[in-house]
């Protein structure tokens, strides 16, 4: 089993630059061979230092509902706030690998997955970068990503659409069921 990290799970904003927060969101409804999807996260968490990227603020973990299929296994989701030395580009490699490191297939779209990592946004970087798209196009749609992030940066700002997550997060279309879960 893995122990919760001892990255707090929100410092104050103060001593966060949202300006140039690079936001990652991970998601899992597929526990592949760990015990529970809460397990395969923290494990992914554990590795991310190992790869050059620094957890400085995370959520707690939210379930919800398998989108598009309900009827596929309910996610797990939530959201850091990291430091790297790595370009956008680059940090998508790192997470790309450690998606594969965890058993990540990517066969049908949305299919259930062991691990998601997504790049939310980089700092206020916006546009197509060689086909990585900044901020993550649906982001703002997703409850199970803004409600994550306006836990841990309820002020952060979305790059383009300049709106605060906390405002967000009663504009989201998707998830709508999404909910943290208790700390044990």
């Amino acid at each position: 089993m893995v122990e919760n990290m001892s990255v707090p799970t929100e410092i104050p904003e103060g001593d966060l630059d949202l300006e140039g927060a690079v936001i990652v969101a991970l998601g899992c409804n597929d526990k592949g061979v760990w015990a529970s999807c809460a397990e395969s996260l923290e494990a992914a968490l554990a590795r991310f230092r190992a790869e050059g990227i620094d957890v400085l603020a995370r959520s707690s973990w939210w379930s919800s509902q398998a989108w598009p299929d309900p009827t596929d296994p309910p996610f797990l989701n939530g959201v850091v706030i990291v430091r790297t030395e790595h370009d956008p580009q680059a940090l998508m490699g790192k997470l790309a690998r450690i998606e594969d490191v965890f058993g990540r297939r990517r066969s049908v779209r949305n299919a259930p997955r062991t691990l998601d990592l997504d790049l939310i946004a980089y700092g206020r970087v916006s546009g197509d970068l060689d086909g990585l798209i900044l901020p993550h196009p649906r982001a703002a749609e997703r409850l199970f990503v803004m409600g994550p992030l306006a836990e841990i940066a309820p002020e952060w700002r979305h790059p383009t659409a300049d709106v605060a997550a906390q405002l967000l997060t009663a504009m989201c279309t998707v998830g709508v069921d999404a909910r943290p879960q208790r700390r044990l």
